[in-house]
């Protein structure tokens, strides 16, 4: 295997490599993924493009930001039918995409968890997911908001209350891989805020059944239906409502591109259906320095890697002293020994190493990346940590891979990808709740805040919204005029 390092300098075309950079192709990565693993790797290039920042242009780095295009219009054009398809004939929709794409034939699908029995699980499986329910539940029940009381002005109280979302949607990707840690990082937080309807979607194993661990988590954190069924037709009937799924009024979780779409779409549609986020396929940065083990930043740039063919890894090299070569090695060796190897592979053929001159111009790097995960795998970690603007979730130090985040550190792998950490956080319990905003006024209250709301409204031309104010000042005048009398 054949896997290097190019350096550019300006004299090479920025644009023209990453026009190289393969395009989520999904025909062609399914094509690759049935390759004997061995086969594969021998015919991939391995290749890390490397940039150094100092000799590229504002655009030219700018560029870099960009993710691996996906042909949303194309992608839309296939979701749209499901969608409505879903709609229109519910369960027996989803049963039919089920056999078409997932190849099992469903008699149900949607099951009430409290009928289901508890499932078997080996003692340290079950031990290791106790401890990550308990890790997520204190983390996110800390979170509870906590009321407070603003008196504007004498007489003038206001608040913010907040009150749970009745009826959600947790979607727990299935297919190359099982990912029960998503649906403790969904569940637990919708427990806590005290949702009442709680629909977990995943696809169902060969013979139909729900994966285990996923049941344990489910049940453990008070998921209240499952529903057998992965991709776009999940996503409809948990937004539509079937004769069997429950309608829900937002949708969370990661998945393909195709969940992506469907959310999308449907957030814009009169199933009238919010989302958490708009979420693409993983990705990390990882900032390394002299300081750093090359087997670790290795290890950090291969457990993104291996989710999947489209995902992306960014090195940032922080100054001098780092051995490429070293990292590139452990990449290699590390990748040949993987199961998904063959995944990672074709993930780092799209994915690059930035050459920062210090800490200061990585940082200010990564900020323009956004990454869904930030590794600050160098000396000294914490005290650039004032310093990051825009990531999902970061990672400080030497001793914290990304890995105890995806699983039970606590925080929640429900991340924004493909940049949007710009704009959006996390899953966090704030996810599980709206806030109503409540007011109240004395009568010394409307008469100390009335006259300029009357004078605001005139402003306006909005006669009604004066008279409001002028009629209940007319009665308190005229009541008080009354008992002086």
């Amino acid at each position: 295997m054949d896997c290097r390092i190019l350096s550019l300098n300006r004299s090479c075309s920025l644009a023209s490599n990453l026009r190289a950079i393969p395009t989520r192709n999904t025909v062609f990565y399914r094509k690759c993924s049935y390759l004997p693993a061995g086969l594969f790797r021998k015919s991939i290039r391995c290749s890390m493009k490397s940039y150094r920042l100092s000799e590229l242009s504002a655009s030219e780095v700018d560029s870099l930001k960009a993710r691996p295009r996906i042909d949303f219009s194309s992608i839309f054009n296939t979701v749209q039918p499901i969608v409505d398809d879903v709609r229109n004939r519910g369960d027996a929709a989803v049963k039919d995409y089920t056999s078409r794409f997932d190849k099992v034939v469903l008699d149900k699908i949607v099951e009430d968890v409290n009928e289901l029995p508890d499932p078997e699980l080996d003692s340290a499986v079950r031990e290791a997911f106790d401890v990550a329910y308990n890790n997520i539940y204190a983390f996110h029940a800390a979170q509870k908001p906590v009321e407070k009381v603003v008196e504007n002005m004498h007489g003038v109280r206001c608040k913010r209350v907040a009150r749970s979302i009745a009826s959600v949607g947790l979607y727990v990707p299935g297919g190359t891989a099982v990912l029960p840690s998503t649906a403790l990082m969904l569940s637990v937080p919708a427990q806590i805020a005290g949702c009442k309807t709680v629909v977990l979607a995943t696809p169902p194993s060969r013979d139909g059944s729900i994966c285990k661990e996923v049941l344990y988590c489910a049940k453990k954190a008070g998921v209240t239906h499952i529903l057998r069924g992965g991709g776009a037709q999940a996503i409809s009937a948990m937004a539509w409502g079937t004769e069997s799924c429950p309608k829900v009024e937002k949708i969370y979780g990661p998945g393909n591109q195709y969940v992506t779409a469907a959310k999308m779409i449907l957030q814009n549609s009169e199933a009238m259906v919010s989302i958490d986020m708009p979420a693409g396929p993983s990705e990390v940065l990882v900032i390394a320095d002299k300081h750093s083990s090359p087997v670790h930043v290795a290890a950090d740039l291969l457990s993104q890697a291996e989710h999947g063919p489209d995902s992306q890894v960014v090195l940032v090299i922080a100054g001098d002293g780092v051995d490429l070569n070293a990292i590139q090695e452990e990449i290699r060796k590390q990748c040949q020994a993987l199961p998904r190897g063959e995944f990672a592979l074709q993930a780092l053929s799209h994915s690059f190493t930035v050459l920062a001159r210090d800490m200061l111009e990585a940082i200010s790097f990564s900020n323009m990346y956004a990454p869904e995960h930030l590794i600050i795998n160098v000396n000294e970690a914490e005290k650039w940590e004032s310093l990051i603007e825009n990531a999902g979730s970061v990672f400080m130090g030497q001793w914290t891979p990304e890995s105890v985040g995806d699983y039970a550190s606590g925080t929640n792998h429900v991340l924004p990808t493909y940049g949007y950490a710009r704009m959006y956080g996390g899953v966090s319990l704030d996810s599980f709740l709206k806030y109503i905003t409540v007011q109240s006024l004395t009568e010394e209250g409307l008469k100390n805040l009335g006259p300029y709301v009357e004078k605001m409204a005139e402003v306006e031309g909005l006669d009604a919204h004066k008279r409001a104010v002028t009629l209940r000042l007319q009665d308190i005048e005229a009541r008080q005029i009354s008992h002086s009398r």
